[in-house]
């Protein structure tokens, strides 16, 4: 009896070891146990978290209702933290800049589903009392930015200063976009980067101490994509699922805070030609 105890003792520790042993190799290999239907949904932080929940997680619950999958919203403090998670593939789908989703297609290859069919278009924002006329005038000057890499807001505005207007401003990262318009506005900046879509998502009272100085090319807006590893058949249900939102008065509504008027459906190529414009020499790791 003592002997058949013992081997079932032993045949119970053996069985334990084994499953502590595949858990390491799991969680050593950065597998996740998870529902195939169960998928992240990250969200470049454009404003603060609270703002940015408020906006998108209304959305996200609509999507997951309508594609019949679960997505939990994730977000980052910094967009330096969101770009360091992007470039692991630690979203399954995202919401991010196009820079950000055209730099990746070498490495994660995020697939981009759909986007706002109204473009991209970044703005200088100087106060409404600033004598300058031209940005050639900021030279030397500070330029508040919500991040280094944000496209509209920072690599295409540095980009078009020094080539376009022969000027060099001193980035400085404030974080989001309404710090930008903020620094601006209490005068702790001469100018600030944005896009238009953040700039008249703004309180009318601080839009009304600012006027654009400058605005730079229109480019295909921030689509939302989804990592290769996301069967194709939910790839198509997370779009169809945005498209029908768009399609309701409903969504439309809780869209237009992102700010999406009009979804469409995208792909890889509506990015490529920025690939063109030189903005890897302003990117900043």
């Amino acid at each position: 009896m003592t002997s058949i105890t013992a081997k079932n003792g032993w045949h119970r520790f053996l069985r334990a070891l084994t499953t502590l042993l595949v858990c390491i190799v799991a969680c050593g290999s950065g597998s996740v146990a998870r529902a195939a239907d169960s998928y992240t949904f990250g969200v470049v932080p454009q404003y603060d978290q609270r703002k940015l929940f408020a906006i998108w997680k209304p959305i996200i619950d609509e999507v997951a209702k309508r594609s019949g999958l679960t997505l939990n919203m994730v977000a980052t403090l910094t967009v330096p933290e969101f770009e360091r998670e992007l470039a692991k593939g630690s979203f399954d789908i995202v919401y991010a800049n196009p820079y950000h989703i055209l730099r990746e297609t070498s490495r994660q290859g995020y697939v981009p589903l759909v986007r706002d069919k109204e473009p991209l278009r970044g703005i200088l924002i100087v106060r409404k009392d600033n004598p300058a006329k031209t940005a050639a005038e900021l030279n030397g000057q500070v330029l508040a930015i919500p991040s280094f890499n944000a496209v509209g807001a920072s690599l295409l505005i540095r980009a078009d200063l020094e080539h376009l207007f022969h000027a060099k401003m001193t980035p400085l990262n404030v974080k989001t976009h309404s710090s930008v318009y903020l620094n601006v506005a209490t005068g702790l900046t001469a100018a600030g980067g944005g896009v238009e879509k953040t700039f008249h998502e703004q309180d009318q009272k601080l839009q009304d101490q600012l006027r654009i100085l400058y605005t730079t090319r229109e480019m295909p807006s921030h689509p939302v994509a989804a990592h290769p590893r996301i069967p194709a058949s939910d790839r198509s249900k997370i779009q169809r699922a945005f498209l029908e939102l768009a399609a309701t008065e409903t969504g439309r509504v809780l869209l237009a805070d992102v700010p999406m008027t009009e979804v469409i459906p995208t792909t890889i190529k509506d990015y490529l030609p920025m690939r063109a414009w030189g903005l890897d020499a302003y990117w900043v790791e």
